[in-house]
C-alpha cells in the first residue's frame, strides 16, 4: 500500500512540475494536463454528484416500464408497484480564486535566480481550472468567482458545455492588483449561491485568520462543502534570502530593507 502511495506522489509530482506547466501557455491545455496526470496518479476522482434517489412506489398502470416494477414488493403482496425515483441535480461547484496582488509573487523567483514562469496566481488558476474540467467529466456544474477587495467576476454555476471556457477566459483577463478582503467576499457569494453546493477557496491567505474562519463558516452555515487550496511560493516557504534585501509591499505595504537572517524565524 505505501508503494502505491508513493507512485502516485511521484505522478502528481510529474504532472504537477512548474517548468512543465509553464511551457503550456494555454490554460486550458494546462488544466487538461495536470488533470491527466492527476487520474493516472489517484485513478479516481476525489468528486462525485448526486445520484437518482429512490423515493415512492405507485401502482402499475398500463404503459408503465416494467423494468421499473418492484418484485419484491410484487413477491410479497401479489400485487404490481412501481419504484418512483427523485432525480436530484449534480454537483454544483463554486470556485473562488484569489487574484490580489500578492498573488502576483513568483514568476520571479528570488531563490531560484531565474524566470521560473508560473506566479501564485498561475498555479491558483491552473488548480481551479483543472478540477472544473475533472467535475464537468462528471456531469456536474461548475462557477467561478475572482476576487481581491470585491468580487472582480461572477459567474454562476453552469454544466454548460461552455461554461468551462467562460471561466478560462475570465481568469485570463485579470490583473493581481488590490489588497485581499475575504470576509466580504465570501458574504457576496454565500447570497449568490443558493442553492447547497461545493466552494473551494483557492488563495494565499495573506489575510486575517479570524475573518478566515468567519467567512468560511458563513458558507458552512448554508451548508455548502468547503475546501480550502494554500497556494504559496517556494521563497514563503524557506525564505531563502541571506544578504540585506529591500521588500516591496504587494499590497499597498511600502517598502522595507532589512537584514533577513534576522527575521527569518
Amino acid at each position: 500500500m505505501e508503494k502505491a502511495k508513493t507512485q502516485s506522489a511521484i505522478e502528481m509530482e510529474r504532472y504537477l512540475d512548474p517548468k512543465v506547466l509553464a511551457k503550456i501557455t494555454r490554460l486550458d491545455l494546462r488544466a487538461r494536463h495536470v488533470v491527466e496526470g492527476f487520474i493516472n496518479g489517484l485513478h479516481r476522482s476525489p468528486f462525485h454528484g448526486f445520484s437518482v434517489e429512490f423515493a415512492t412506489h405507485r401502482e402499475y398502470v398500463h404503459g408503465d416500464d416494467i423494468k421499473h416494477i418492484d418484485w419484491k414488493v410484487q413477491a410479497r403482496t401479489d400485487r404490481f408497484y412501481i419504484k418512483q425515483y427523485e432525480e436530484e441535480t449534480n454537483l454544483q461547484s463554486m470556485f473562488l480564486v484569489d487574484c490580489s496582488e500578492s498573488m502576483h509573487y513568483g514568476a520571479d523567483s528570488v531563490s531560484q535566480g531565474k524566470k521560473e514562469g508560473l506566479t501564485k496566481y498561475d498555479y491558483a488558476c491552473a488548480t481551479a481550472a483543472s478540477l472544473a474540467f475533472l467535475l464537468q467529466q462528471q456531469q456536474d456544474a461548475v462557477g467561478l468567482a475572482l476576487f481581491d477587495e470585491e468580487l472582480v467576476e461572477y459567474i454562476s454555476p453552469s454544466g454548460s458545455p461552455q461554461q468551462l471556457k467562460r471561466m478560462l477566459h475570465a481568469m485570463q483577463q485579470v490583473t493581481p492588483r488590490k489588497a485581499t478582503k475575504l470576509a466580504e467576499v465570501c458574504h457576496a457569494v454565500a447570497e449568490k449561491a443558493s442553492r447547497r453546493g461545493l466552494i473551494c477557496l483557492v488563495s494565499d491567505l495573506f489575510v486575517d485568520t479570524d475573518g478566515v474562519m468567519q467567512a468560511l463558516e458563513r458558507f458552512r452555515h448554508y451548508n455548502h462543502e468547503v475546501v480550502v487550496l494554500h497556494v504559496l511560493d517556494e521563497d514563503e516557504l524557506t525564505f531563502p534570502f541571506a544578504q540585506t534585501t529591500q521588500f516591496d509591499g504587494l499590497e499597498g505595504m511600502g517598502k522595507v530593507t532589512v537584514t533577513p537572517r534576522a527575521l527569518r524565524e
